[in-house]
């Protein structure tokens, strides 16, 4: 009921958006998506998350997909790294290559939103807040001849091999640490620099979900996942009262699975069955019923900052912009 009252505040707000977009056509762009690990939409439905609420309300929720189409070419594993890739690149499986989270061989012909961005307009400023170094290094590929060579302008990443000052437990406490470190330094840079496009990811949800499944400690990480939110969203405010036209986008990687919530990676509708929430009006039909996929998440960015995909690249993409 609390995701059904938001999307009639959004669709309320409708009204006088004409106006304010009309007012910020020529205002810089900028975008950041954040990936939060392993949250099904029946969770964060249900869980108290008022700032992914407040962006929520400035634009929209609905539920989305994962795992590509049952049956074809594109069916892929309801795993981590696949999605991230599926969201990068806005393909599946079948063409990015990544069908786990280990023993990685991304197929690079498939370019990741980074490096369109990078590749159309080289002064704008890219930027990565991550939990997991392989985001930056493996997936995007930064730096690797085969991916385009390019590199992002910042990187926040690689704390989870400092043992030293993040020492490993089994509880993954030091997981938690991390991404309280990722998302303070993801927000204070936003606010300061104001990068064109960013990601940030947070991982400790998915621990806690595999511990415990679908339970209180689990909510607990959750409600916690959506402070960390709050700090960016904060920054982003800050920055969109500098005249500058901002998208966020929350989203998730996959669900769990509906007897424990501990698993993943198979095919069952609450694994398939992920969420995205944006301040961004204007959204479409496939959006709003629920039908969009994470592959469109990239090509929503690509096209709110206004940057061309180039043809050989778009034609190769499975996900279309849900903004209108």
């Amino acid at each position: 009921m609390r995701r059904i009252a938001l999307a009639l505040v959004s669709l309320s707000l409708l009204s006088g958006c004409h106006r304010q977009i009309t007012r910020q056509a020529n205002a810089p762009r900028k975008a950041v998506f954040i990936l939060l690990d392993g949250i099904p939409a029946d969770v964060v439905e249900r869980v108290a998350t008022p700032n992914i609420d407040a962006i929520a309300a400035a634009g929209g929720y609905a539920r989305a997909y994962v795992g590509g189409a049952l049956g074809t070419p594109t069916e892929t594993p309801t795993i981590s790294a696949p999605g991230y890739m599926s969201l990068l690149t806005s393909t599946w499986a079948n063409k990015h290559n990544v069908w786990g989270n280990s023993n990685l061989s991304p197929n690079y012909a498939f370019w990741n939103s980074f490096r369109i961005v990078e590749a159309v307009d080289s002064t704008r400023h890219t930027a990565i807040f991550s939990t997991w170094l392989d985001n930056r290094t493996v997936l995007i590929g930064a730096g690797r001849t085969g991916a385009g060579t390019f590199t992002l302008d910042h990187a926040v990443d690689g704390l989870e091999l400092d043992t030293v000052a993040y020492p490993h437990d089994k509880a993954s406490r030091y997981i938690l640490a991390i991404d309280d470190r990722v998302s303070r330094d993801a927000a204070a840079y936003i606010a300061a620099k104001g990068p064109d496009l960013s990601w940030v990811y947070l991982q400790h949800t998915d621990d806690v979900a595999h511990a415990n499944g679908d339970s209180e400690p689990f909510d607990a990480a959750v409600r916690q996942a959506d402070e960390f939110v709050g700090r960016i969203w904060a920054a982003v405010k800050q920055r969109e009262a500098m005249g500058e036209h901002w998208m966020i986008v929350i989203t998730t990687d996959h669900g769990r699975d509906a007897v424990s919530g501990r698993g993943h990676g198979g095919k069952s509708v609450r694994e398939r069955t992920t969420w995205i929430a944006t301040n961004r009006p204007g959204l479409d039909a496939r959006f709003t019923s629920g039908a969009a996929a994470i592959v469109d998440i990239a090509p929503s960015i690509l096209h709110h900052l206004r940057i061309p995909i180039p043809a050989a690249v778009a034609k190769e993409m499975e996900g279309v912009s849900f903004l209108r």
